[in-house]
């Protein structure tokens, strides 16, 4: 599906960010370089957006389009915490935040962490890699008592008791030995390393780091304060383990390419997007490769093509990046598809039987799709 020759208040491209508290939706457009955002979820097709940041208008695109300071280049991650937005603008390698949810296009930014202001954007500040400077930072989220970014090129995951100030030093980092190293797996495969980790969520006693490159998703308790090796691995048989199970038969413990987590309410959704599938655990798993329960966009759990191999439905994915869970509202940035799509997820009392399907939607037999 391709998305229109000229962006509009009802399109979008490749979007690999989504969040939703139930109440309003935050879309990351990544492909158009900006951010979209709805005032209310819709509860139809094709709604328009209220809002337009990152861009003059509605039509328009193109990476920092009208100036660094109010412009985008590939956001991806997004949200808002206590009234603020949150955006991680990946490819100016900086988070943005908006003291209040923008009610006007085009709003510029608060202020910006990352950086030395708004009108920057190199790599790690210009310089060498330090506590508070940012290379691709694909991911933010709430996880617990902790604000975290997973610091993608710099390949670890920053965390602060709260939403930091500009140039506030982190008060946790995983993933490497100290502030100034950024080795890819830390010299070598282990539990406390990361290749790409791309997305956080969690609770009070759980914290689940997409670790996209290594084809897992790493879990630690929630209460670390320190640099330590995380208790399990989803999607791996043990904690040293990377392998990719590329191009056949899939399983119900099987990750390629897991770019986004979400939690909310004990339940686990992972976006497991190189097999065009969302995992949904109904209990937070806490031991190295834990079976999903469920599976969003396939038919069962060894399937795993791209639109199940056939033509784009309501309920198929492609390369679905970004999602985000608020009680039974699954939100998925489908990026292939140019779309998100929103799901009504009944999650059971207690598991049902692994391998249910869930195909269920939030007003109508089919899921909505936002294109």
């Amino acid at each position: 599906m391709l998305p229109d020759a000229m962006p509009s208040p009802t399109s979008l491209y490749a979007p690999r960010g989504v969040w939703s508290d139930g109440a309003c939706l935050v879309v990351a457009d990544t492909g158009n370089h900006r951010v979209l955002i709805w005032h209310q979820v819709p509860t139809s097709d094709h709604a328009p957006a209220d809002v337009v940041l990152g861009q003059e208008d509605f039509f328009s695109e193109g990476p920092n389009k009208g100036g660094q300071s109010k412009g985008l280049h590939l956001p991806t991650g997004v949200l808002i915490d206590a009234g603020r937005l949150v955006v991680a603008d990946a490819w100016n390698h900086r988070i943005l935040v908006w003291e209040e949810v923008p009610k006007s296009n085009n709003h510029p930014a608060s202020y910006v962490i990352g950086q030395d202001d708004l009108a920057s954007n190199e790599v790690n500040g210009g310089g060498q890699c330090s506590p508070t400077s940012l290379y691709w930072p694909f991911g933010i989220g709430l996880a617990g008592s902790r604000f975290w970014i997973t610091d993608t090129g710099n390949r670890r995951a920053l965390g602060w008791s709260q939403l930091p100030e500009p140039g506030e030093k982190p008060e946790i980092i995983l993933g490497q030995p100290d502030g100034y190293s950024n080795e890819e797996n830390r010299g070598g495969v282990c539990a406390s390393s990361f290749r790409w980790v791309h997305d956080v969520a969690g609770d009070s006693d759980h914290l689940f780091f997409a670790d996209a490159g290594n084809h897992r998703v790493l879990v630690w308790p929630g209460a670390i304060d320190s640099d330590e090796p995380a208790i399990a691995a989803l999607g791996q048989k043990d904690l040293s383990s990377t392998y990719e199970w590329a191009y056949g038969p899939q399983s119900d413990a099987v990750l390629r390419f897991p770019y986004s987590v979400a939690v909310d309410e004990g339940h686990l959704a992972i976006a497991d997007t190189a097999n065009n599938r969302v995992m949904l655990y109904h209990e937070l798993p806490q031991c190295t490769s834990a079976p999903a329960d469920a599976v969003v966009g396939q038919d069962d759990f060894v399937a795993y093509g791209e639109n199940r191999w056939k033509a784009v439905t309501a309920d198929s994915m492609c390369w679905p990046y970004g999602i985000s869970l608020s009680g039974n509202l699954l939100a998925v940035a489908d990026s292939g598809n140019n779309r998100v799509i929103l799901w009504s997820i009944d999650f059971p009392q207690s598991s049902p039987e692994a391998g249910r399907t869930f195909n269920s939607d939030l007003a109508s037999p089919s899921p909505r799709a936002l294109v």
